[in-house]
C-alpha cells in the first residue's frame, strides 16, 4: 500500500473519529436527530474504505465500532430495543478482532453500556445491571492500567454510573442509586467534566422526585441548568422535561407551562420523539390544570400526530384521553355538550387493549358518564359506569377520585343526596390516605380538578338544604385539607427513611412499567416487601403527620367564647355565611359571590396603587377616595349584613375564593376591631389550641429595604434581649437556625409569592432565597412570625379552598400566629405601623389587638391580616 493511499485512509479515519465525537456530543445534550445524522455520516464515510495498513485497519476498526455502537443505541430510540441490540451483537463480533486485550477491555465496556441502557429500555431492568455491571469492571480494569487517564475514559465511567443508578432507581435500590449517581457526580467534578457533573446532578434530582421530595428536586435541576449555562451549554431534553414534571408535582402548573412554551421550540428542532411527546404531553397536562381547555387540546393533538408516526400505544391512549379531557371540561363548563362527544369517548374505550390500557378505558368510559348525567341521561350513566371496574391497591388517585366525581353526580342527578355526600366522603378520605402516606401536600393533574369538583358538589348539595349546621360541618370536611395535619419534622430512623422512599420510588417504577407495556409482577413483590418493612418499622405518615379530626360545631362555640365566626361559602354564583355565635349557627345570604371577589379585587387595585411612599398628595385624595368607596361596597355586601349576629364581637373569619383578597381591617365596620383569618374552623382551632411557650425574639432584616434599618432597631427596643440579624448575617441558614424555637420572629424581606404553591414562596435574605417549605422542615416553627415590607399573605385557592401565601405555608408547618400584609405596603408605612404593634405586644396586648389597634391609626396604607390565632 503507498504512502499516499495510507495517509488518505488515516485523514478518513480521523474524519470519522471527530464525526462520532460530534455527534456524541449532540446526543449527551439532547441533539439526538443531528446526533444520528452526525454518526451515520461518519459511518459512510468510514465504511467508503478497506485499509490494508495494519495500524491504519486497527483505528479505523475501532472508529467503526464506536459509530457503530452508539449509533445502534440511539437508533433503537425510533426503531426499538431489539433492533439496537442486533446491532450492538454485530459490533460485539468486530470487538474480536481486536488484538490490544486493553482497548478490547474499553470497547466492550460501551458496548455493555449501551446494552445495559437497550434492555432498560424494553423492561429488562435487572438484566440490565448485569450488563451494567460489567461496563464498570471493564472500564474500571481499563482506568486502573493507565497512570494518567484521559478525559474520555472517565467521561464513560461517569456515564456508566448514572446509567447504573437509573436502574437501580427503578428497582428501588435507592441507597445504592444515591451512592452511584454521587459518585458519578464526585468523579465528573474532580476531572473537570462540568457538563457531565450537571448531569449526574440531574438524575439525582429525578431520584428525589420519585422519593417524594419535590424542593429537592427543583433545587437539582437548577443546579444542573447553572452548570450548563456556564459552560455555555443548552440543557438537555431530559433535563427539561424533569422541571416540567416537578414543577406540575409542586403544583406549579403556570411556571410548568411558561417552562414548556420556553423550551418546546427548541425541542422540537433538536430533542427525540420521544422526549418532545413527553413535553407536549405534559404541556397538555398544564393547560387542564390552568383552565385553558383550547390549548390542551391543541398540544394533546399535536402529541398524537407525532406519536402515530413512531408507535408507543400507551402515548398515544393517554394523548387521546387528554383530548377528551378538555373537550369534556369545556362542555361541562359551558353547559354545552356536543351529541357526539359521549359516544366518541366509548368508541375510544371501547377500541383499547385490556388489560394494559384498562386505566385509560376506565377514565374514557367515566368521562362519558359524567356527560350523560348532565345530559339527563341517567340510565346509560349508569350503565356505563357499571362497567368501570372497581379501583385496586395501586390504582392512582386520579382514576379513584373521578370515580367517585362521577358517582356523586349521578346520585345528585337521581335526587339522593345522602348517597352523592357518601361517596364525596369517600373521595375526600382518600385523598387524606394519599396525603398522609405520601407526605402529600401536592396533588397532580386530575386528581387537583376531581377535588375541586367534589368539594363544590359537597358545598352545593348541602346548600340545597338550607341547613346551616350541616353546611358548617361540610365546608370543614371539604375545605383547607392541608392545614388538617400536624407537622413532623421528618423521619429520624434512617432505614425507615430508606425503605418509604423505595416505596414511592418502586410505585413509580410500577406505572412506568405498565406505560411502557413491561411486566409489573417483579415490581409489585418487590415493591410489597418494601411496603411491609416500612409499616414493620413504624411508617403511618410523610413529614406532614397525621391529619387532625375535622372540629366539631359543639368544640367551636367553646372556644370562640364571646367571639363570633364567620365561615363564607359559595355555590356557582351565590355567597352566604355561616356565623356561630354562643354556640349556634345562622346561614345569611349575601348575593353574587363574583361581585364580591370583584369588588375585593378592585379595592386592592387601589391599596397597591397607594403602597409608594412618596405618592403627590393630590393623586393619594384621588385613590384614597376610590379605595374608600371600594372598602365601603364591600362592607355593605359581606359584614353590615352581619351586624346584627356579630355585634362588636371580635371577629375569627374564613374566607372562600376571592374574598382571600378582602384587607378586613380596612372595612368601616371592622376598624379598630380584633380580628383574624383562618384557611378553615379547623386550621383556627389547632392555632387556638397550640401551647404558648417561651421562645426567643428574632428580628430579621433583609437587603433592599433601606427604611427596614430603622425600623429593626426601633423594634429592638421593644425586645430588648431580641437575636438581631441584618446585613451579611441575614443568611438563610443563619435565619432558619435562629428561627427554629422562637418564640417571636419580625422578619423584614422583600418576597415573592408563588400563586400556586405557598411551598415555593421565598424571602430574601443575604445569600438568596429562603423557601417556606424550609421552615416546614424546623424541629419547632417559629410560634409568632411578623412577616413584614412583602406581599406574602397574597392569596391564590387551590383545590378545597386553601389559601396560598408564605404566611399561610406557616400556619400548615405549625406557626401559631401570622401577621403581613395582604396588598402592597410602603416601606415607611410599613415601619410605621410595625412599631406601632410591637409596642403594644410589648405592653402585653394579644396579636390581634395589637394589630387591630395599629391598622386603625391608617387603615389604607396599613392593609396588614392577622392569621391563625390571635391569642398567641
Amino acid at each position: 500500500m503507498s504512502v499516499t493511499a495510507a495517509s488518505a485512509d488515516a485523514d478518513v479515519v480521523r474524519q470519522a473519529r471527530e464525526l462520532h465525537r460530534r455527534g456524541v456530543d449532540a446526543s449527551c445534550f439532547g441533539r439526538h436527530n443531528e446526533a444520528i445524522t452526525l454518526l451515520q455520516r461518519g459511518l459512510d464515510i468510514a465504511n467508503s474504505i478497506d485499509p490494508a495498513g495494519p495500524e491504519v485497519r486497527s483505528d479505523w476498526l475501532v472508529a467503526r465500532i464506536r459509530l457503530m455502537a452508539t449509533l445502534a443505541a440511539l437508533t433503537a430510540d425510533a426503531d426499538g430495543p431489539a433492533s439496537g441490540m442486533a446491532g450492538l451483537t454485530a459490533v460485539h463480533r468486530l470487538i474480536e478482532q481486536i488484538p490490544d486485550a486493553r482497548l478490547r477491555a474499553e470497547l466492550s465496556g460501551g458496548v455493555d453500556h449501551n446494552r445495559g441502557i437497550l434492555l432498560m429500555s424494553a423492561g429488562r431492568t435487572e438484566d440490565a445491571t448485569t450488563l451494567l455491571d460489567a461496563a464498570l469492571d471493564a472500564k474500571q480494569h481499563v482506568i486502573a492500567a493507565v497512570a494518567d487517564p484521559e478525559p474520555a475514559l472517565i467521561e464513560t465511567m461517569v456515564k456508566t454510573l448514572r446509567a447504573r443508578g437509573t436502574a437501580y432507581t427503578r428497582l428501588g435500590m435507592v441507597g445504592r442509586a444515591r451512592d452511584d449517581l454521587t459518585r458519578a457526580l464526585d468523579l465528573a467534578t474532580e476531572h473537570r467534566l462540568l457538563a457531565h457533573a450537571a448531569g449526574a446532578s440531574h438524575s439525582l434530582g429525578d431520584l428525589e422526585l420519585r422519593t417524594g421530595d419535590v424542593p429537592a428536586a427543583l433545587r437539582r435541576n437548577q443546579t444542573s441548568y447553572r452548570a450548563l449555562r456556564e459552560e455555555g451549554l443548552d440543557p438537555p431534553g431530559d433535563l427539561e422535561l424533569s422541571q416540567a414534571m416537578a414543577l406540575l408535582a409542586a403544583g406549579l402548573a403556570d411556571e410548568a407551562g411558561t417552562h414548556l412554551d420556553n423550551v418546546l421550540p427548541a425541542m422540537r428542532a433538536a430533542s427525540s420523539a420521544s422526549e418532545l411527546t413527553w413535553a407536549e404531553e405534559y404541556r397538555a397536562a398544564a393547560a387542564l390544570l390552568t383552565g385553558n381547555y383550547d390549548l390542551a387540546r391543541t398540544m394533546a393533538a399535536a402529541s398524537r400526530k407525532r406519536i402515530q408516526r413512531w408507535g408507543c400505544p400507551t402515548c398515544l391512549a393517554n394523548a387521546t384521553l387528554t383530548g377528551l379531557r378538555a373537550d369534556t371540561a369545556l362542555a361541562l363548563r359551558d353547559h354545552d355538550i356536543p351529541r357526539s362527544l359521549p359516544s366518541r369517548a366509548l368508541r375510544f374505550a371501547e377500541s383499547l387493549p385490556v388489560p394494559r390500557l384498562a386505566e385509560q378505558a376506565a377514565i374514557a368510559r367515566m368521562l362519558a358518564a359524567r356527560l350523560r348525567v348532565r345530559q339527563g341521561k341517567l340510565v346509560a350513566a349508569q350503565e356505563i359506569l357499571a362497567k368501570v371496574p372497581r379501583p385496586g391497591r395501586l390504582t392512582p388517585i386520579d382514576y379513584r377520585m373521578l370515580r367517585r366525581l362521577c358517582r356523586a353526580e349521578l346520585a345528585v342527578a337521581e335526587g339522593d343526596a345522602g348517597r352523592a355526600l357518601r361517596e364525596i366522603r369517600g373521595g375526600l378520605s382518600e385523598l387524606d390516605q394519599v396525603r398522609d402516606r405520601m407526605g402529600g401536600l401536592e396533588l397532580l393533574s386530575g386528581t387537583a380538578l376531581h377535588g375541586r369538583e367534589l368539594a363544590d358538589l359537597a358545598v352545593r348539595t348541602v346548600l340545597g338544604s338550607a341547613n346551616p349546621r350541616r353546611l358548617f360541618e361540610w365546608l370543614e370536611r371539604t375545605r383547607a385539607q392541608t392545614y388538617r395535619y400536624q407537622p413532623l419534622a421528618g423521619v429520624d430512623n434512617p432505614e425507615l427513611a430508606e425503605r418509604i422512599a423505595e416505596v414511592r420510588s418502586l410505585t413509580e417504577s410500577i406505572h412506568q412499567a405498565r406505560h411502557d407495556g413491561h411486566p409489573t409482577a417483579a415490581l409489585r413483590s418487590r415493591r410489597a416487601d418494601r411496603l411491609r418493612e416500612a409499616n414493620r418499622l413504624g411508617w403511618y405518615s410523610g413529614g406532614w403527620g397525621k391529619p387532625r379530626p375535622v372540629v366539631g360545631l359543639g368544640e367551636v362555640g367553646e372556644q370562640l367564647g364571646d367571639r363570633a365566626l364567620v365561615s363564607f361559602a359559595s355555590s356557582e354564583d351565590s355567597l352566604v355565611a355561616v356565623v356561630v355565635v354562643d354556640g349556634n349557627v345562622r346561614m345569611v345570604e349575601l348575593g353574587s359571590a363574583a361581585e364580591a371577589a370583584e369588588r375585593a379585587r378592585m379595592l386592592n387595585v387601589d391599596l397597591n396603587a397607594l403602597a409608594p411612599d412618596h405618592l403627590p398628595s393630590g393623586l393619594v385624595e384621588v385613590i384614597s377616595a376610590s379605595a374608600r368607596k371600594q372598602a365601603d361596597l364591600v362592607d355593605t355586601q359581606l359584614v353590615q349584613p352581619l351586624q346584627a349576629l356579630i355585634g362588636d364581637r371580635d371577629l375569627v373569619i374564613v374566607p372562600t375564593g376571592g374574598l382571600y383578597a378582602v384587607p378586613w381591617g380596612v372595612l368601616p365596620s371592622l376598624q379598630a376591631r380584633p380580628t383574624v383569618v383562618a384557611p378553615s374552623a379547623t386550621a383556627w382551632f389547632a392555632a387556638e389550641r397550640t401551647p404558648n411557650r417561651r421562645g426567643r425574639t428574632v428580628l430579621v432584616r433583609g437587603p433592599g429595604l433601606p427604611a427596614a434599618v430603622g425600623e429593626i432597631d426601633k423594634l429592638a427596643m421593644h425586645h430588648s434581649t431580641a437575636t438581631l440579624l441584618d446585613g451579611r448575617r441575614a443568611t438563610v441558614a443563619a435565619t432558619l437556625k435562629a428561627l427554629d424555637g422562637a418564640k417571636l420572629a419580625h422578619i423584614a424581606a422583600h418576597g415573592a409569592h408563588e400563586p400556586e404553591n405557598a411551598l415555593f414562596s421565598t424571602l430574601e435574605l443575604a445569600d438568596g432565597a429562603l423557601y417556606a417549605h424550609e421552615l416546614a422542615r424546623l424541629d419547632r416553627p417559629p410560634q409568632h412570625v411578623v412577616l413584614a415590607a412583602c406581599e406574602l399573605a397574597l392569596n391564590r385557592i387551590r383545590p378545597g379552598d386553601e389559601a396560598l401565601g408564605f404566611a399561610s405555608a406557616l400556619l400548615a408547618s405549625g406557626s401559631r400566629t401570622v401577621i403581613a400584609p395582604l396588598s402592597r405596603v410602603g416601606d415607611q408605612a410599613s415601619a410605621a405601623a410595625m412599631d406601632d404593634y410591637h409596642r403594644s405586644l410589648a405592653a402585653g396586648a394579644k396579636p390581634a389587638v395589637a394589630l387591630a389597634d395599629a391598622i386603625a391609626i391608617d387603615p389604607l396604607r396599613r392593609p396588614f391580616v392577622c392569621l391563625g390565632s390571635g391569642h398567641s
